[in-house]
């Protein structure tokens, strides 16, 4: 039996929530970020503590199917650009279509009535949170996290990037410097 969890989007969550599949003595096949396969079926009253158990650790266990639909689409975009390590060959909306198996449009219609906002938009702001991380691990230079989040170009990413923060990538790169320095001086 699959089961669909809202806001489960890091390793820490996937955690949490086998603890609580298992504190109900239930056995998971899988956790991925937003799904976990249990292999037995789940009576109402279990569903309702697990339900109430992740509800305090600020999950949510998810019933309607447009809003299982918006939540598998919101992790494969996290899981794309936070835990993959290359960006997939295709375009995005190929991409998902063929993940899910529906039609990008209504993917894509359904997302933006659901969340407010479209995918495309969703994609980048995702994409310039891993360029941020990737500038302050100061591992890749502009050019290296450019390509690793499959932009044209590195003034591509740089336009995005002082677009979506209001600061250029070099300024992001000073104040987390002078952060680290900061915290370093305690």
């Amino acid at each position: 039996m699959k089961l669909y969890v809202k806001y489960m989007v890091s390793l820490r969550c996937k955690l949490m929530v086998k603890h609580e599949v298992e504190k109900l003595g239930l056995h998971y096949i899988i956790v991925e970020l937003g799904m976990i396969e249990i292999k037995e079926d789940i009576s109402e009253s279990q569903r309702q503590e697990l339900k109430s158990n992740l509800a305090m650790s600020g999950l949510e266990l998810l019933d309607d199917k447009k809003s299982i639909l918006v939540d598998k689409i919101k992790n494969i975009i996290i899981e794309m650009i936070h835990y993959s390590d290359e960006m997939p060959k295709t375009n995005y909306s190929d991409y998902i279509a063929e993940k899910l198996d529906y039609d990008y449009t209504y993917l894509s219609n359904l997302f933006s009535e659901v969340k407010g906002i479209t995918i495309q938009h969703f994609i980048i702001k995702h994409k310039i949170e891993r360029a941020k991380e990737l500038i302050l691990y100061n591992e890749l230079n502009l050019t290296e996290i450019a390509y690793k989040l499959n932009y044209s170009s590195t003034a591509h990413l740089s336009n995005q990037f002082k677009k979506v923060t209001g600061h250029t990538a070099s300024y992001y790169k000073k104040i987390g410097e002078k952060r680290k320095r900061n915290l370093e001086n305690l």
